[in-house]
């Protein structure tokens, strides 16, 4: 951006509360904007810029780019904030984090009081979080505009649900501090009209970025097997096509470890004069240090392949892409409120999204993208992705709004208002897990504690009961584990290996103490390794080998540990005494039973399982531990739809504990 744009942005930030940005891909809204305003005096006094990002991956590089181009240490004046990852200090005025994370913020400061202005970038993107941000930005505004006029009070209106979250609340000091809040809206390809009318018409400014001419080439009929196009494609670029880096967008973990591994196992076949092609994976639950490595330029004389989720559509700029491979297909949430049914489903992009993946390859010079769908079926692609807020659960959502003392879902300001059945189905979820009381407010302590975990509202709740029980040990591995993708892999080439292994950590009574067992046996194994005083670079190299060795996922278990130590310290702030059941998988399975009894499951008479909170018909899927075992009752973690529905992450439990554990539900149920 050069000088007169950096005055332009500045003074229109200056004159306009609200200011809606549509910035073209390599126009640089995200790293220079809030240096200019930085430099423009917007963090005087103390205050700080705040830039909310969809995504983690996102937050972390921005950040480390705009604090290279500052010349400061990352943490200092420039820093980020991501979930179980806070790289900020008192010194820090320009801050990058998740939208999560912000919404988090203003349950402890509803007036988010700290920031003079705030960026809400990709708002196109219309993640959960994102949408509910926006709804919040304007109470937030109205409020600090409110509490800055001369009288310094609130009014009525303003202030609902703002002045005090929870116990929390300002002092009239405080709030006399405050300034009216600049708020923000930023994108490189956005309806800028609807944005505008919803912040009562904010004005919408045009930047102009540098991209270059991508060459579209389509298949000339459609693809049978996505992954194979996809593999044929890069081997075919990379034997055929000059220097550059590839970008193959892939819908998630499996397939990306998949096409890995294939990879792997081809460029070995290759002539040695062809063999340098490294292949890196960027997904979302990739902890941050190793999402980093797709930022790496690769070896000299070596081409770089990356495999990616749409993680990598915006936000982020991988150097060194000439090339992008699109399949078209993304991996979706998709929620049914009358059966609770939440899955991730594979569905075609929209058109914005396979424009956003082709200018990825124009951002330093020509490219090319390889559309792997004939030109026709563009044609049929929906413009825009449906906002997440209409297609997933929002038990998660509505606890955080409570916890932010705003009590009317219903009636709360969304830019696309979710259907009135799945805000009440949340509401019946969170009454049922103990997290509201009978009048839907927020419950003390129980909903308190729940809205300060970052994790599933039965996740809270199921740590929260493990206390009780003394079992939180055991549980804090078990939903550490169940945050992270599958731990077990099966190679094609050594699967009777893989199951004996997976075999040796199994328990009769099914998965969630197979979790338990593989985590603990990895911790043992570091222990006795940490004990002979082996240095911390070569315990993670030890780690890798027990991984392989026994067929565990070392990314997934990595990340299941980092988990589980941010979690740690979140329930040690909150005093939960630590306790632990040992081998007592009795209780361990009681207090599952008490915490994801919504997730029943009884056998039928021909072998199947009704889902008892739905009556819906499903079977237990084929990689859980009781497979082949037909338990009467049983509990369960995800419902997921394929070509049947199929109950994941299963335990076996006694039928009688149901209306004994979960008597609010079962005893009204009977």
């Amino acid at each position: 951006m050069v000088i007169s744009v950096e005055r332009r942005l500045v003074e229109e930030v200056r004159k306009n509360d609200t200011l809606i940005i549509v910035g073209e891909t390599g126009s640089g809204k995200t790293t220079q904007l809030p240096q200019f305003l930085f430099n423009g005096g917007f963090c005087r006094d103390g205050k700080t810029i705040g830039i909310s990002q969809p995504r983690r991956v996102a937050a972390v590089t921005v950040a480390k780019r705009v604090a290279e181009e500052c010349s400061v240490k990352l943490g200092q004046m420039v820093g980020y904030s991501i979930r179980f990852e806070d790289v900020t200090s008192s010194s820090t005025r320009i801050k990058y984090m998740t939208d999560g994370l912000l919404l988090r913020e203003a349950q402890l400061d509803p007036f988010l009081s700290r920031y003079s202005v705030i960026i809400i970038d990709e708002a196109h993107e219309r993640t959960v979080h994102t949408d509910v941000l926006l709804g919040l930005m304007k109470k937030v505004q109205l409020a600090r505009s409110h509490a800055t006029n001369k009288e310094n009070n609130l009014s009525k209106e303003a202030g609902d649900g703002l002045a005090k979250s929870g116990n929390f609340s300002l002092m009239p000091c405080q709030i006399a501090k405050l300034t009216s809040l600049k708020l923000i809206i930023m994108s490189a390809s956005l309806d800028a009209r609807c944005f505008s009318e919803y912040f009562c018409g904010a004005k919408a400014v045009h930047i102009h970025g540098r991209q270059y001419p991508v060459e579209i080439l389509y298949t000339y009929q459609p693809e049978p097997d996505y992954l194979d196009a996809t593999l044929i494609t890069i081997f075919q670029i990379h034997l055929e096509e000059t220097a550059g880096d590839i970008l193959a967008f892939l819908t998630g973990q499996d397939e990306i470890e998949s096409v890995e591994r294939l990879i792997n196992e081809r460029i070995k076949q290759l002539p040695d004069s062809s063999q340098n092609l490294l292949v890196v994976p960027i997904y979302a639950s990739l902890p941050s240090e190793q999402q980093m490595n797709a930022f790496k330029p690769a070896p000299s004389g070596f081409r770089k392949v990356i495999l990616a989720t749409n993680i990598a559509e915006t936000s982020v700029t991988i150097p060194g892409i000439k090339y992008v491979i699109d399949a078209g297909l993304v991996k979706a949430r998709s929620y049914n409120p009358v059966t609770g049914m939440e899955s991730l489903i594979i569905i075609p992009t929209s058109k914005a999204q396979a424009l956003q993946r082709s200018g990825r390859a124009g951002r330093e010079g020509p490219g090319k993208c390889f559309r792997l769908y004939p030109e026709s079926e563009f044609g049929k692609l929906a413009d825009t992705t449906v906002p997440e807020i209409k297609r997933c659960n929002l038990s998660n959502v509505v606890l955080q709004l409570k916890a932010l003392g705003i009590d009317d879902i219903i009636g709360f300001d969304f830019m696309e208002k979710p259907s009135r059945m799945t805000i009440v189905k949340s509401l019946e979820q969170l009454f049922l897990l103990g997290a509201l009381t009978d009048d839907y407010k927020l419950s003390s302590p129980v909903g308190h504690q729940m809205a300060k975990l970052p994790l599933d509202p039965m996740y809270s709740k199921a740590l929260i009961l493990a206390a009780e029980f003394k079992c939180l040990e055991e549980m804090l591995i078990v939903v550490a584990m169940l945050s992270v993708e599958s731990i077990f892999y099966f190679p094609r080439e050594k699967l009777e290996e893989a199951r004996a292994a997976r075999k040796s950590f199994s328990s009769p009574e099914g998965d969630h103490i197979t979790m338990l067992n593989v985590y603990r046996t990895s911790a043992e194994s570091l222990e006795r390794n940490k004990f002979a005083n082996v240095k911390e670079k070569t315990l993670e190299k030890k780690l890798n080998k027990w991984c392989r060795e026994n067929f565990i996922n070392y990314r997934s278990l990595r990340h299941a540990r980092d988990i589980h130590s941010q979690i740690e310290g979140h329930i040690q702030q909150m005093g939960f005494p630590a306790s632990s059941c040992g081998n007592d998988t009795l209780q361990f399975r009681r207090c599952l039973t008490a915490s994801f009894f919504l997730n029943a499951a009884m056998k039928q008479p021909d072998g199947s399982y009704r889902a008892l909170a739905s009556g819906q018909t499903v079977q237990v899927h084929p990689s859980s531990m009781l497979f082949r075992t037909k338990a009467d009752c049983i509990i369960y973690n995800e419902l997921v739809r394929t070509n049947q529905n199929y109950i994941r992450n299963v335990t076996r439990v006694d039928p009688l504990w149901l209306p004994e554990l979960a008597p609010q539900y079962f005893a009204a149920n009977s």
